[in-house]
């Protein structure tokens, strides 16, 4: 728990200070966050004001250097948190307990002078220094993706690359730390590791909101998109507050390096005003606006034109990469997700200085399979029969599924099975079960050990609402397990029916089980066949 958190006065609530050990949501270095909480319109932002007044009280009566703040505020006003960087961790830590204190009206200056008189002044922060380029990879969708592909592209051209993911830490394409690294300890273990001389990170909204980023800065940042998902934790109730946190690693860009932003997408758009990097962006329409303003301004751009990938610089001389269609990552061009995460990784290697030929290679040998790129749109076929396992977590994710599955499938069905973890939003669920109610066969496949903080019979009756609302008039049976859901799925699947499943928990079965009914893994030739590409 963190110091003070739960203390109340009246109607408000301190419910968070947390230390910010690297680059976060409010500064560009280490800070203290407090947050508050009221149960009226303006009460948290009053109690934060004069936190605030306090943290500067303190300061300058310990003779401290007077800190810099900045405050946000939530969409209903209910919430506001306010940050101040820190020199010193224990102090600062003390200071920010006492400044709630005095805020809530729990404490005096007196006394709280006087127990920080006796306070230690505690480490200085430390981020691991960088020898090697940097990669950072962020987004809503994506991530996982394109962070793969950029580290297999420069290894493939030679470098000695560290990446995390959200699967793991590899050195060398070798799997070293299984687990969730995409925060500040992961990046710290790549950039320990000797013999190096490329670091990879995919870096996830908790990391930075934790912790914060593991390191002062990059050279490359890449931002995929940015849509709702995980709204209503951790203080963060709306997707432009979430865009400001992902924005973190585009504000930490070195002023020679590139942020490479999705120029379709607003939010990582408008990153380009707070960062002092280069910009390059990546686009699916050629000609756009803002493309044009990038290259105008100097800048480079990835563009789908003609169904290829082609790099531009401020000249427009157009480098050729290769057809979509022909790019695994892409399911024989289905999924317009993957064409987007192939020009952003494209990107990234060509802001590293890779060669035009070595980014084509790249993109060619990178397998869509569940080896290369597990759980992420891995399709396989039995007799006629197709399964695709995909991570898909959230509205845009699935979305990208059902469209994959619809090209598959062509006139035959589309059988889901879907779910996600209980920290979304009821909006959220229900907006899933809308989207899914346009399968023609629907199952929920239960993530019972991700309920966080919900009923499973309240998570169920929000997604089948929303199928109802989508148009789905069949009944929704629920599954225990992902697997129990495919099963049930492909029990009633005729000959060119698609059987989805949104895959969270049991990746790792579902590919065994696969493998041992004689599923096989379907490349991008047969694929091409199966649609008449």
């Amino acid at each position: 728990m963190p110091p003070n958190a739960g203390q109340r006065d009246g109607d408000v609530e301190l419910v968070e200070l947390r230390i910010l050990d690297g680059p976060n949501r409010f500064f560009t270095r280490p800070a203290v966050k407090l947050e508050f909480v009221g149960a009226q319109p303006g009460q948290a932002a009053e109690a934060a004001a004069s936190a605030a007044l306090a943290v500067k009280r303190l300061s300058l009566a310990l003779d401290l250097p007077e800190p810099r703040m900045t405050m946000r505020h939530s969409f209903d006003r209910l919430r506001t948190a306010f940050a101040f960087p820190w020199r010193r961790r224990t102090i600062s830590q003390a200071i920010g307990s006492a400044a709630a204190r005095l805020a809530l009206g729990r404490s005096t200056d007196r006394r709280e002078l006087a127990g920080l008189r006796a306070t230690a002044l505690g480490p200085l922060p430390h981020l691991p220094k960088a020898h090697i380029p940097i990669v950072a990879i962020t987004g809503t969708n994506g991530k996982s993706t394109t962070t793969r592909l950029i580290s297999h592209i420069a290894s493939q051209a030679g470098r000695k690359v560290g990446m995390t993911n959200s699967d793991g830490i590899y050195v060398r394409n070798e799997l070293i730390e299984a687990g969730d690294w995409t925060g500040f300890g992961g990046a710290g273990r790549v950039l320990a590791e000797p013999g190096l001389d490329l670091a990879v990170l995919e870096t996830a909204r908790g990391g930075i909101l934790l912790r914060g980023v593991g390191y002062a800065a990059n050279d490359v940042s890449v931002v995929t998109n940015v849509t709702a998902d995980h709204l209503g934790l951790q203080g963060i109730d709306t997707v432009d507050e979430l865009a400001e946190v992902k924005g973190t690693i585009v504000r930490i860009t070195k002023r020679d390096g590139w942020a490479v932003l999705n120029a379709d997408d607003h939010r990582a758009w408008a990153m380009h005003r707070r960062t002092r990097a280069n910009l390059y962006v990546f686009s699916l329409e050629p000609r756009s606006a803002r493309v044009e303003r990038v290259l105008d301004e100097g800048g480079r751009a990835a563009v789908l034109e003609d169904d290829v990938l082609v790099l531009l610089g401020a000249g427009r001389r157009p480098r050729r990469l290769a057809p979509a269609a022909e790019l695994p990552v892409t399911v024989a061009g289905l999924s317009r997700f993957n064409v987007a995460n192939a020009l952003a990784a494209a990107a990234a290697c060509d802001a590293l200085g890779l060669s035009t030929a070595r980014i084509a290679r790249g993109l060619r040998s990178f397998a869509q399979d569940a080896a290369s790129n597990p759980g992420r749109l891995n399709l396989f076929e039995r007799r006629g029969t197709y399964v695709v396992i995909d991570f898909a977590h959230n509205e845009a994710g699935l979305r990208g599924l059902l469209d994959v599955a619809r090209a598959v499938a062509g006139r035959h069905r589309v059988r889901l099975a879907f779910g996600t973890a209980g920290d979304r939003t009821d909006e959220i669920l229900t907006a899933l079960g809308v989207l899914a109610g346009g399968a023609d066969d629907l199952v929920i496949a239960e993530k019972r050990h991700y309920l966080r903080g919900r009923t499973l019979e309240g998570m169920n009756e929000l997604m089948r609402a929303g199928a109802r609302r989508g148009g789905y008039t069949g009944e929704i049976e629920a599954h225990p397990t992902e697997a129990d859901a495919l099963k049930a799925l492909l029990s009633r699947a005729r000959r060119g029916d698609v059987c989805a499943v949104m895959a969270h928990v049991e990746r790792a079965e579902l590919f065994a089980w696969l493998e041992a009914e004689g599923f096989t893994s379907v490349g991008t030739d047969r694929l091409r066949e199966v649609i008449g590409n």
